[in-house]
């Protein structure tokens, strides 16, 4: 019989798109312990404030917030803990000279559990935007409202 996991696992940093401009996307595997992944699958997990950074060549992520499992005991994990992304060295390379731009960070966008029932998250390099191409995207948001509305009638 086959394994059926629960890959339908998507939770996404909605805030991210309206606040930065994407240059690059990457997926990455996550270090976690498993109570962590207990706690993913279970969707209590918060991509708000994350965002990535390098420490001894290592990429790294502050600021995701995974829920403590409900059935853990004393052996439970950190909520807000720093947590080690896995990705090739070539990769790790690129976004570590890309990273030291003026003006350009690694934030996190949406993590997922793969077919195989690890979990993945996808990072961007992006630089923030400023506050009239942030009006421009809602303009380009409600007149793309307007026109679907119009189609439909």
């Amino acid at each position: 019989m086959a394994d059926k996991r629960s890959t339908n696992i998507n939770i996404k940093n909605r805030k991210a798109s309206f606040e930065y401009e994407f240059l690059e996307k990457y997926i990455a595997g996550i270090q976690l312990f498993g109570t962590e992944i207990k706690s993913i699958r279970g969707g209590k997990a918060n991509l708000t404030d994350a965002y990535c950074f390098f420490r001894n060549s290592e990429l790294w992520i502050q600021g995701m917030h995974i829920a403590e499992y409900w059935w853990g005991n004393f052996n439970n994990h950190d909520p807000k803990r720093e947590r080690k992304l896995l990705l090739s060295r070539r990769e790790l390379n690129k976004l570590e000279r890309k990273s030291q731009d003026k003006g350009l960070t690694m934030i996190a966008l949406r993590m997922f559990v793969n077919d195989r029932g690890f979990a993945k998250l996808e990072i961007a390099l992006a630089r923030g935007k400023k506050t009239y191409d942030k009006r421009e995207d809602i303009r380009q948001r409600d007149s793309k409202r307007e026109l679907d509305r119009l189609r439909k009638r």
